[in-house]
């Protein structure tokens, strides 16, 4: 599909603009390695974004954030999350919450028979280039497995701040609740982020205990975090 200039129809000041998340939300089922019934992927599914939903809540995202808006299952396309992005940027500073499957510089959508890819990302960065006003994004945090792929991409849509695993990540819980837990409550990203995969990683070393000579098991060494940006901030930072 050809890019498309998006222009903002009523741009204002970022120092007035108000703070957005948008959380893209599609489990699929999928446990790496194991190949589940369509009845097993369907509950997996359902529970744990059940379980994010009631996290968010819990951690305060309605009440720190002026919009909080989800995207979910079948709403989990290229085109929907490129329109919810414009839309939210026109008044709002937008945080990205990625709570999703990934692969190489890719997310997995709906059921998995799709991604959320180039067809995306290429959108974004044309328009963006031609028009910075089109796209305010802020931080992105995500437990996507080869989160550290997309970085550049995200950095290059203008993100101050975005995480990363550099492999298939085993570790989305504790880590979703520990990020939310402290960058709710003030902390910055970067603490937040180290923070969730400090306790992340003690938690799989219970499961999966360093091998012989010191080595981190697989499981360990591929969930592991890096953080990139161009300056570290707070949720209540004037951005």
């Amino acid at each position: 599909m050809p890019a498309t200039l998006r222009t903002s129809p009523s741009p204002i000041d970022s120092s007035v603009k108000r703070s957005a998340l948008l959380v893209i939300l599609e489990n699929v089922g999928y446990i790496s390695g194991l190949d589940l019934p369509a009845w097993a992927m369907a509950a997996i599914d359902f529970a744990t974004e059940e379980y994010a939903k009631a996290a968010l809540r819990f951690h305060g995202a309605y009440r720190r954030y002026d919009r909080v808006v989800i995207l979910e299952d079948a709403q989990v396309t290229n085109d929907q999350m490129a329109d919810a992005l414009w839309e939210l940027s026109v008044a709002h500073r937008v945080d990205l919450l990625l709570l999703v499957h990934g692969q190489k510089e890719s997310l997995v959508a709906y059921r998995g028979d799709s991604y959320i890819d180039g067809a995306l990302f290429n959108r974004l960065l044309s328009a963006y280039q031609q028009n910075p006003a089109t796209l305010d994004l802020g931080i992105v945090y995500g437990v996507n497995c080869y989160g550290a792929s997309l970085a550049p991409i995200w950095l290059s849509l203008g993100a101050d701040a975005v995480n990363g695993a550099v492999g298939v990540n085993w570790l989305p819980e504790p880590s979703i609740s520990i990020f939310l837990s402290r960058w709710l409550n003030g902390a910055t990203y970067s603490e937040a982020v180290e923070s969730s995969f400090r306790w992340a990683r003690r938690a799989g070393k219970l499961l999966w205990p360093d091998r012989g000579a010191g080595r981190e098991d697989p499981h360990l060494s591929g969930s592991r975090q890096i953080i990139y940006g161009r300056r570290d901030v707070r949720l209540f930072d004037p951005r």
